[in-house]
């Protein structure tokens, strides 16, 4: 198998994988800003509120709920869909794109793959850093529903407490930290992409500048032409000194 071939397999395996990643970062989100009714929890600002009621004359501890003051930015929440829709859908096209291209034996021009390795940086910045955000919304809402691990329960567990508020959140850790996961290993991937990209470029470049060599010199092996090749294909010899009658 060429190299180029390898690279591609390899390309189109990365791709396929940045769709089932991207997936696992789209669905927990749209399914968490559901229950959620439109908010974001990430960055969320709240804090528990101790409530007391009379019966009977006696005071009778009725428990603590949360009270969110601030919901969390929605540019939060969207900036990591973004990447997540953006890496399904590019993934998709160009694992089609990939498959096309071994099926007629063919890599993408110098121009494109430059682009292609342009595209993937850029990518790669994005998705680092709605990783980050992510990261950092979890833990601040959490710190916000455990009152900064000074509750009786870890984050993970308050999904299964009542927090009392007009959303749900029976499922929320387990969402967002699928999402979280994930978009850490689309960050991955799109390094992979990046890496596969330049060496595709490489690639394609090699086979620009030495091609057109290699191709004039196997005819002047054979005997086919006798055309000088281009300036940085010539093998200029030395010139004879003219001949001396006497």
């Amino acid at each position: 198998m060429e190299l180029d071939r390898r690279l591609l397999l390899a390309h189109c395996a990365a791709h396929a994988l940045s769709v089932i990643a991207g997936l696992l970062v789209v669905v927990p989100l749209a399914l968490n800003g559901s229950a959620f009714k439109g908010r974001c929890a990430l960055f969320s600002q709240g804090f528990w509120r101790s409530e007391n009621q009379s019966a009977s004359g006696a005071q009778l501890d009725a428990g603590t709920h949360l009270v969110v003051q601030q919901w969390g930015p929605p540019a939060a929440c969207q900036f990591a869909t973004f990447v997540g829709v953006f890496t399904v859908l590019y993934g998709a096209t160009q694992s089609w794109r990939s498959l096309f291209y071994l099926h007629r034996r063919h890599d993408d021009t110098l121009f494109s793959a430059f682009l292609t390795l342009l595209l993937s940086l850029c990518v790669l910045f994005l998705s680092g850093g709605a990783s980050v955000i992510l990261t950092l919304g979890l833990v601040s809402w959490c710190n916000t529903v455990t009152d900064h691990n000074t509750r009786p329960y870890s984050c993970a567990e308050s999904q299964s407490v009542p927090l009392y508020l007009d959303v749900e959140t029976s499922s929320f850790y387990s969402e967002l930290t699928c999402a979280q996961v994930s978009l850490w290993c689309v960050t991955a991937l799109w390094l992979v992409h990046s890496i596969l990209s330049f060496l595709r470029l490489y690639h394609s470049h090699s086979q620009q500048i030495s091609g057109p060599c290699l191709s004039r010199e196997k005819e002047l092996l054979l005997g086919q032409s006798h055309v000088d090749c281009p300036l940085q294909c010539q093998h200029p010899h030395p010139p004879q000194p003219p001949a001396v009658f006497i």
